[in-house]
């Protein structure tokens, strides 16, 4: 039985991962990848989100991230660690967040005492993570952290975001959604990518969309219009109460008082971001 409010780690994560997310859409990250000599942007995010593991190739990120063709992952890794090392894609990666959240934030939001309270708070929940079963968060476990308080809150929302992802993974294996209908099934929730963003950024094609689609309906989660049915509903919201009990160590740890103030801080600077651009208008909804 948890200590914490219904559903208050969830809500917690939720604007920390989002904030973490800015940097996937930021024209720095783009910039500084290219400037590795890694122009394509599917190969600049399997290298900058899987560099933590190493020179990976393709099986352990599809393995990792779920959701991706593995076809679309062969076509960038392992070929582009020979362009540029696991190492020098982290440290690029870390020159993103900071000219980013410099940029979406603000110099003064990134040097206050409340960057400060968040990074301490963060860094304090990720203690209560585990390595076991969990490769992505396992390996961003073992770099340093940044010393700049803006990029240790940072660090501190990765290591809390795949420590949530790797226990979502094993939820979505569980109750058996692959990786294109646990896409599609978001998605029909309204707060998932829109299909075009789906099909744009993971290697799918609309007729494998439109497959995942019809294997939800065999199994009655979605209707004839693509709407979650009752049935639908109820597995979703299983999926993500199963991610919260798998979740539950880090915020226990710090304590509800702790995680509303973590809370209140990460969803202060996820609106400052948002306002600034740091997402696409078009990503979210059914589309």
């Amino acid at each position: 039985m948890s200590s914490l409010p219904p559903r208050a780690a969830r809500h917690c994560h939720n604007p920390v991962n989002s904030l973490h997310s800015t940097i996937y859409f930021s024209p720095d990250f783009t910039k500084e990848l290219a400037g590795l000599g890694i122009e394509d942007r599917g190969a600049a995010y399997f290298a900058g989100r899987s560099a933590a593991m190493g020179a990976v190739g393709p099986g352990a990120v599809a393995a990792a991230f779920y959701n991706f063709n593995y076809a679309l992952i062969a076509r960038h890794l392992p070929a582009v660690w020979r362009t540029a090392s696991p190492e020098a894609v982290l440290a690029a990666r870390l020159r993103a967040v900071d000219s980013t959240l410099r940029r979406l934030l603000g110099e003064e939001a990134c040097a206050s005492d409340e960057m400060a309270e968040a990074a301490r708070l963060a860094l304090r929940a990720t203690e209560g993570c585990t390595r076991h079963a969990r490769p992505l968060y396992a390996a961003h476990a073992d770099l340093p952290v940044p010393e700049q308080p803006h990029l240790a809150y940072w660090h501190a929302a990765t290591l809390l975001r795949e420590h949530r992802g790797d226990g979502h993974l094993a939820a979505l294996l569980e109750l058996g959604l692959d990786p294109l209908e646990a896409l599609v099934s978001h998605t029909a929730t309204g707060k998932g990518m829109v299909p075009r963003w789906v099909l744009a950024t993971r290697g799918w094609q609309e007729s494998d969309w439109d497959a995942a689609s019809g294997r939800l309906r065999e199994r009655g989660l979605l209707d004839a219009d693509g709407e979650l049915t009752q049935a639908g509903v109820a597995l979703r919201a299983d999926l993500e109460d199963r991610t919260d009990r798998l979740d539950l160590a880090p915020y226990e740890l710090i304590g509800e008082q702790d995680v509303a103030r973590l809370t209140e801080l990460a969803k202060g600077f996820l609106v400052t971001a948002a306002l600034a651009g740091g997402f696409p208008a078009d990503l979210v909804g059914k589309g």
